[in-house]
């Protein structure tokens, strides 16, 4: 599932894809917690979910949360309900299985083919894909049992996804962290779209395809500071989730790749591939020197950054104090003035100065609506304005675009014609982008 709903004029188009029956199965691990983000995407990309967990897993997450976020009561046992032979029931129901976390001991019951709860029973069942996150103790994974345990589920079908490197439990960290919810959905519903699972009609897949071996793509991502004094700083809500699933993408399609990050949170940088450059700034004149620089001899670069339009004149070299009123007898605080310049727009100095000849520019345009037009309107203004091959618009609010949440947008060209649109997961969505990138450096 590279996008929910794509459209893309004068390359292909697609219908929303119908909505599957999904099995997510949870088995016992610290990230159960992150079950029902995951749960949740799928119900919001209109799937239809019902939650399996072991008895382990509830020690973790209780079954109210699961079934409060998948719609559906969750089963647990083979015998809630032996009438009903119910892990042959949810195995026939299922069009998909998706563990997730997938425990170590669930990995090796599942290898062994155990049948002692509802959740291997319903894998041994089952005719449909079965998908396994795993998540667990760096030791644990890179233990030779586990990982001939892998090799085997691998072998037989099953697909496990590589977890992530970043933090554990306690203080230790490294490989065996789950993956974020966004990339496991993705990753599993891509399977459905593979031939032997009878979808022939999906756009594009999550495989590498290699479309960018060879070329160099640089990313900007996060949001840029501008301080106002050595405590308080103007800023944004950009938490550069989209840039990293850039990256990511761009590094599946075999792209050589620079993330420029401004203030991007630690846990999304130890999530990338481990063959992106990251390059560090923090406001927007020294993103600017910094993309730059990269991009040199890159031959695209996608700017998802969102850089403060303003910074202050001067700034302070102490912290501003709040003072009192000047005057007795004149009640409330007194008010402050802070007098802003324009920071230098780096979209629009790529395009008209590229670093190297040839250079493939894509923006991004987060918008909201308002009396003078809707965000289409202001998104293709800003698409004539810059000037950039490809401008991705996208509405942004309290609950839209920022953070852990999908992203919808609007791909229009130079022109403000609309290209393609998608709407997803940031990583889907991330998908579609560079591909339309890719086709502009092949000149199809």
């Amino acid at each position: 599932m590279d996008e929910l709903h794509t459209a893309v004029s004068g390359r292909a188009a697609t219908a929303p894809r119908a909505p599957r029956r999904v099995v997510v199965g949870v088995a016992g691990s610290i990230a159960a917690y992150k079950a029902p983000f995951v749960i949740r995407l799928l119900r919001r990309a209109g799937h239809e979910v019902k939650v399996v967990a072991t008895e382990s897993a509830l020690r973790f997450i209780g079954a109210p949360a699961l079934a409060a976020v998948s719609g559906q009561t969750v089963s647990t046992g083979v015998f809630d309900d032996p009438a009903a032979v119910e892990h042959v029931a949810v195995a026939e129901w299922a069009e998909l299985v998706l563990v997730a976390p997938a425990s170590a001991d669930l990995l090796a019951r599942v290898r062994a083919g155990r049948a002692d709860d509802l959740l291997t029973a319903t894998i041994l069942a089952t005719e449909a894909p079965v998908v396994l996150a795993p998540a667990m103790h760096t030791q644990m994974w890179l233990n030779p049992a586990t990982r001939d345990n892998v090799s085997v589920l691998r072998g037989r079908g099953l697909t496990v996804i590589e977890p992530d490197s970043g933090p554990l439990t306690g203080k230790d960290s490294g490989v065996g962290r789950m993956p974020e919810p966004e990339q496991i959905v993705s990753r599993a519903l891509a399977v459905l779209r593979q031939p032997e699972h009878g979808d022939h009609d999906a756009v594009a897949s999550t495989e590498v395809t290699g479309s960018l071996e060879g070329r160099h793509v640089v990313v900007s991502a996060g949001g840029t500071r501008e301080p106002i004094d050595p405590v308080r700083y103007l800023g944004n809500r950009s938490s550069g989730r989209q840039g990293c699933a850039l990256a990511t993408a761009a590094v599946e399609q075999g792209a050589r790749v620079t993330l420029v990050q401004a203030h991007v949170a630690s846990d999304l940088l130890d999530a990338l591939p481990p063959s992106v450059s990251v390059v560090s700034a923090s406001t927007a004149r020294e993103m600017l020197h910094a993309v730059r620089e990269a991009a040199r001899d890159a031959d695209a670069v996608i700017m998802s950054a969102a850089v403060a339009d303003y910074r202050p004149v001067t700034v302070a070299a102490t912290k501003i104090k709040k003072h009192p009123p000047s005057a007795p007898g004149h009640p409330g605080e007194p008010s402050t003035s802070i007098q802003l310049t324009s920071n230098p727009d780096i979209l629009a100095g790529l395009v008209k100065d590229p670093p190297r000849a040839g250079q493939i520019v894509v923006g991004f345009a987060a918008e909201t609506g308002d009396d003078d037009g809707d965000v289409l309107f202001h998104g293709a203004a800003k698409a004539r304005r810059k000037g950039a091959h490809l401008l991705a618009v996208n509405a942004v609010g309290e609950d839209l675009g920022f953070g852990d949440v999908p992203n919808a947008i609007v791909v229009l060209d130079a022109q403000g014609a609309e290209v393609a649109r998608g709407q997803g997961s940031k990583l889907e969505v991330a998908r579609l982008l560079i591909r339309l990138t890719a086709d502009l450096m092949s000149g199809s």
